[in-house]
């Protein structure tokens, strides 16, 4: 069997919610070991955000198979002590705390490079650890909202956030990226880089072209709910059973197939209103109440086929249910069952294959499950950890 990249890196985690589970279970996905150091008693509170999936939180399970699971108080000097300890060991330090927290436990990134001195910290931020935000707190909803993001989701009357947790999917995928790539740097030069990523830089990274067609062009692009702001067409339309079909144009070619094989209207590839993609921005009220008459006069089985065979990309608006049975994650293999606190559960592989490499889905720990045996590999005696038991510590 191929060893998984990872193989041999230890990640140790002080992490909780989003952001930083997300880049650590990656890591994890590809060998890597992750200690996920949790409050005694309770844990991430991830844990407890709801209790859909056989009594876990579908966060939790989402985004923390294959880690191990410690309980320490890191508020006490025993249960930082044990951490060092931890930390002599590891390769990588990720860390999401609350604002300053991480500085009060000697645990950003400038103390435990001086201590450390081959470790990699990372530190996932809300808005920075520098800069006049620096101290507030930030959740992904504020983070949409502060990013603009908020504003170009919804329908022309109502905004809308975004569905998923998108800041602190961008961050962890940042902090997964960064920690490769200080990895790989300490591996050709010998020289251990922190990392640090903010919520609201990566999600304003993601905000780029917005922000330059809005510096450029005067206005932002409008809401228009499943109509894309600035290409024309591209979005959903009802057909005549009532279930919606999104297509998109996207050149010259597709509009005048799209005229001629599924609308029935060739002279509309002429038509000035339309000649460019521009113009069908422009005139998109009009394109609409074209392609809505003509929808609407079949059903959307038959509309995905005239789009098919037109060369025009197109798809049915699934719901959740509907996604979970796509044939596409069925016939690739994509769905494999992972074990969590008193049940096995299916769960989608990692996106990205590496070719002859089966990624590591093992199971969702407990909390505190592995706390005894790692504990007794870093040689603390049974009598020392169940003194730590007794006061608490652990």
């Amino acid at each position: 069997m191929t060893a998984l990249p990872l193989s041999g890196v230890t990640v140790v985690s002080v992490e909780q919610a989003v952001a930083a589970p997300y880049a650590t279970r990656q890591l994890a996905d590809l060998g890597a070991r992750v200690i996920k150091v949790e409050r005694p008693g309770g844990g991430d509170f991830a844990r407890r955000y709801d209790t859909t999936v056989h009594g876990q939180s579908s966060y939790f399970v989402w985004l923390n198979r294959s880690k191990e699971s410690v309980t320490l108080d890191l508020k006490s000097p025993a249960g930082r002590d044990v951490l060092e300890e931890l930390l002599a060991r590891a390769d990588v330090f990720v860390q999401n705390l609350a604002p300053g927290a991480a500085a009060r436990l000697g645990l950003d990134a400038e103390s435990l490079t001086a201590r450390h001195a081959s470790l990699i910290p990372c530190t996932i931020s809300g808005y920075g650890t520098s800069g006049p935000w620096a101290d507030r707190k930030a959740y992904d909803l504020l983070v949409q909202c502060q990013t603009g993001l908020v504003s170009l989701t919804g329908t022309p009357e109502e905004t809308a956030r975004v569905g998923v947790s998108v800041a602190d999917i961008a961050a962890g995928m940042y902090a997964y990226s960064g920690i490769l790539t200080a990895l790989y740097t300490r591996a050709t030069t010998g020289v251990a880089r922190a990392v640090e990523v903010s919520l609201f830089e990566a999600l304003a990274e993601w905000m780029g072209q917005p922000a330059y067609y809005t510096r450029h062009g005067g206005t932002q692009p409008p809401r228009i709910g499943t109509q894309h702001a600035t290409i024309a067409p591209y979005g959903a339309y009802t057909a005549g059973d009532g279930k919606q079909v999104l297509f998109s144009i996207q050149n010259e070619r597709e509009w005048v197939a799209l005229c001629e094989r599924v609308l029935d209207r060739t002279e509309l590839a002429d038509d000035p209103r339309f000649a460019t993609g521009s113009d069908r921005v422009a005139h998109r009220d009009e394109l609409n109440a074209i392609i809505s008459e003509r929808f609407a006069r079949s059903g959307s089985d038959e509309v995905m086929k005239l789009l098919d065979l037109a060369g025009v990309a197109n798809a049915g608006v699934n719901d959740v249910r509907e996604f979970l049975d796509h044939p596409v994650l069925a016939e690739r293999g994509r769905w494999h069952d992972v074990g969590i606190p008193g049940a096995v559960v299916p769960a989608l592989r990692p996106p990205v294959d590496l070719a002859g490499i089966d990624p590591r889905m093992d199971p969702v720990p407990a909390v505190g499950e592995h706390t005894e045996r790692v504990l007794a590999e870093l040689g603390l005696t049974a009598a020392r950890i169940e003194r730590l038991r007794a006061d608490g510590v652990i």
